[in-house]
């Protein structure tokens, strides 16, 4: 693993329609989970480095422009997601701290954030989510795709256990203010799709309290495409194939599509779980 300090000229990226956020913060590039459905794997292409998941870039001095961003009287306290391209509690965050700083320049300006993480690491900053969730609003959401950590440890190599997430959000639900939730995305056809595992997802959410579960199925899109697909054909010659047939272009066919949100209809109304981030 390599680590590469940059600067950067500006810290808060608009984003385009379709979210629940209009801006968002990266503090690195590159991610060291090595999830086989990693839609950022284009990132790197900026940077004119093939090395998505073992080059990581840090931004260090993220934290300098940002409060200049957040600091102008034109800013208005808007949602910051933090984790939509790199994971903000990557192993690389335990040294560097720099998203510990980022929370204490939150708290400073009271300016509420999304977090997206699929790591334990957040939890070394419960002091400061409680301290944040005080004062502004506080999401918290975890991806998990899998109730089967066999399974899940091969999609998602170097994060944190199914488990150990549900864990993260049940800690941080019961000592600060946050609302938290599960992304179940993507639902990855033939392998996370059976109704068995999407209940258990629920079924887990529900017991320990969580605010909402969000559900996508897969996009395979740009450089993501040839690499899920061609990790998928080391495990199962079969099952590559008809992945490569379901995904003709990025998003997978209508028909397949409508069988999983029926399924999922059929869970939401057992299980009565917001499927909003924000409320």
């Amino acid at each position: 693993m390599k680590y590469i300090p940059i600067q950067c000229k500006s810290a808060i990226r608009k984003v385009r329609g379709g979210m629940p956020y209009e801006h968002d913060v990266n503090i690195y590039r590159g991610c060291e989970h090595g999830c086989l459905y990693c839609y950022a794997l284009y990132s790197h292409d900026y940077l004119e480095d093939a090395h998505f998941y073992d080059h990581i870039y840090y931004k260090e001095n993220i934290v300098e422009v940002l409060e200049k961003e957040i600091s102008k009287p034109s800013w208005k306290k808007q949602i910051i997601n933090f984790g939509s391209v790199s994971d903000s509690y990557q192993p690389c965050e335990k040294e560097l701290q720099l998203m510990r700083d980022v929370l204490k320049l939150m708290i400073k300006y009271q300016n509420p954030v999304n977090i997206s993480t699929k790591s334990t690491l957040i939890l070394r900053d419960i002091d400061l989510l409680n301290e944040l969730s005080q004062v502004a609003f506080v999401n918290i959401t975890c991806t998990v795709t899998c109730a089967d950590e066999t399974i899940q440890k091969i999609i998602e190599p170097r994060g944190a256990t199914s488990l150990e997430r549900m864990k993260v959000l049940q800690i941080i639900k019961q000592k600060t203010k946050a609302t938290v939730g599960i992304l179940m995305m993507p639902i990855i056809p033939y392998i996370t799709d059976s109704y068995e595992n999407m209940e258990a997802i629920y079924k887990l959410a529900k017991q320990i309290d969580l605010d909402y579960v969000v559900p996508g199925t897969m996009y395979l899109r740009g450089k993501t495409k040839p690499y899920f697909l061609n990790s998928i054909r080391q495990y199962d010659e079969e099952l590559y194939w008809k992945l490569k047939h379901l995904y003709p272009k990025g998003s997978c066919l209508p028909e397949y599509k409508k069988e999983i949100f029926k399924r999922l209809n059929s869970i939401r109304k057992e299980y009565d779980l917001d499927s909003q981030y924000t409320k």
